[in-house]
């Protein structure tokens, strides 16, 4: 048994929630490894002057959370970290050997490529000399702060620059914002359903996350307000763009529920909007709370996979924690990849490039209406990919192996699950990615999988 213990007089109330949070720092500094025993709850209870129940409820809620695990005659025990992010889409080898539409991508064409090397041809004869050796990441290089705000724009945002900070890419500025918005111990809701590295990240960050049920308009308010409720949640995670997993676009109505439930409970809300602009729909939440929304949204979906540069949108309180965050994990972004964008939202090529992607997108969403005639799927108007159900997560399996085995890789609905995956089986089909002809044959073969039920089956 581990002799850690901590401080008395770090447990402030409520208290079980302070004790989570020391256990959860703990084990993120090292000093709690997997396999060690924590106290018996007796114990730990006598030495921080606690009741056996406060123990007891903390240790619950780092079981709820997969940080502990009890056994029965032997104690609680730190689970061992589990590093491996389940990834929804195929390794980058056997990519190359079926048709992929496990990973989201915008559709491309030559159109891409000349726009790429016009850039790079321009950049060649005037490249700013800051652009090479500018190494100060709380100095954006001029024009920068301008073309985000352009951005943010054509996302329906109005923004000044203090509280915008540069990024490569969503994936970076989903973990500032998530650092900047709650510490070690705390509860952080999302949709049951949601983005894939969610879970791996807040673990890996000691915090606590919670799936909360959704419908066909977004995050269900009722039960939202009802787990506010039991306990403080100090961060809400929504994807309410047409981004989520399950395609949905959250109305207007929703979006201002969601607010003042956010408001009545002091909740921070962390907005993925990385499609951007790509997707028109009502104004985000960060436009309707820019007081504890941090919102954030990128290129790289919407213009070009390589083009990884991100604005994250912070509260003016948030703007030094989250600068500071990204100083730490980042430094700051690619001054490179950050001129590219400069150049072409300034210059009208990032336009270009978003009408034609829609173009794209919707003419691939005419096949899928045609083809999945019938079938049971979802799909935002204009998005990136499309929501398939199954039956249930058996069928779920079925579908995934039997179209691997005929060349097309889709993404598993369970690499999505936050909450229980038996609330939203189904699969996850890309609609970028592929030239139009593998993508219209990857879709007749899932069809045609779905339309063999009952009669399909592995064995």
């Amino acid at each position: 048994m581990t002799k850690w213990l901590p401080d008395p007089a770090s447990i402030t109330r409520p208290a079980y929630r302070s004790l989570v949070q020391a256990i959860e720092l703990a084990i993120q500094h090292g000093e709690l490894k997997p396999g060690d025993q924590l106290p018996p709850h007796r114990k730990l209870a006598f030495d921080l002057k606690l009741s056996v129940q406060t123990v007891s409820r903390a240790y619950d809620k780092l079981t709820e959370a997969g940080r502990v695990v009890g056994e029965v005659g032997r104690g609680t025990f730190v689970r061992g970290a589990q590093d491996e992010i389940p990834v929804p889409f195929v390794s980058r080898t056997l990519a190359g050997k079926v048709l992929d539409m496990s990973m989201i991508k915008p559709v491309l064409d030559q159109t891409h490529d000349i726009a790429m090397e016009k850039v790079l041809r321009s950049m060649a004869r005037s490249l700013p000399p800051a652009v090479l050796s500018g190494f100060r990441p709380a100095e954006p290089q001029d024009g920068e702060a301008d073309s985000a705000r352009c951005w943010l724009r054509l996302c329906g945002l109005d923004t000044g620059s203090s509280g915008v900070v540069e990024t490569n890419g969503s994936t970076s500025a989903m973990s500032m914002a998530l650092m900047t918005a709650a510490q070690a111990g705390d509860l952080v809701l999302a949709e049951d359903v949601g983005h894939h590295t969610l879970r791996s990240l807040t673990r890996y960050l000691g915090m606590r996350l919670e799936g909360v049920r959704v419908d066909g308009d977004g995050i269900c308010p009722e039960a939202l307000e009802h787990r506010c409720q039991q306990e403080p949640v100090k961060a809400l995670y929504l994807m309410p763009g047409g981004t989520n997993p399950l395609g949905f676009v959250m109305s207007a109505q929703r979006r201002a529920q969601v607010v003042d439930i956010a408001r009545r409970y002091d909740i921070l809300i962390v907005e993925n909007h990385a499609w951007g602009p790509l997707l028109q729909g009502p104004p985000p939440l960060a436009a309707l709370a820019p007081e504890r929304v941090l919102y954030f949204t990128s290129l790289t979906k919407s213009i070009l996979p390589g083009l990884r540069v991100g604005y994250l949108v912070v509260p003016d309180h948030l703007a030094r924690a989250a600068a500071n965050r990204h100083l730490v994990m980042n430094w700051m972004a690619t001054n490179l990849m950050t001129e590219i964008a400069h150049r072409w939202i300034m210059d009208g090529t990032a336009n270009t490039l978003l009408e034609r992607q829609r173009v794209s997108l919707s003419e691939r969403a005419a096949v899928v209406e045609n083809l999945f005639r019938g079938l049971d799927y979802k799909m935002a108007p204009g998005g990136l990919h499309v929501w398939l159900d199954t039956v249930d997560a058996e069928q779920e399996q079925r579908l995934l192996d039997t179209a691997r085995r005929m060349g097309v890789a889709v993404a598993a609905g369970a690499s999505f699950s936050i909450g229980p995956h038996e609330n939203h089986t189904g699969v996850r089909i890309a609609l970028g990615g592929l030239g139009f002809p593998d993508f219209s044959q990857g879709l007749r073969i899932i069809a045609g999988i779905m339309r063999s039920e009952p009669s399909f089956n592995p064995s």
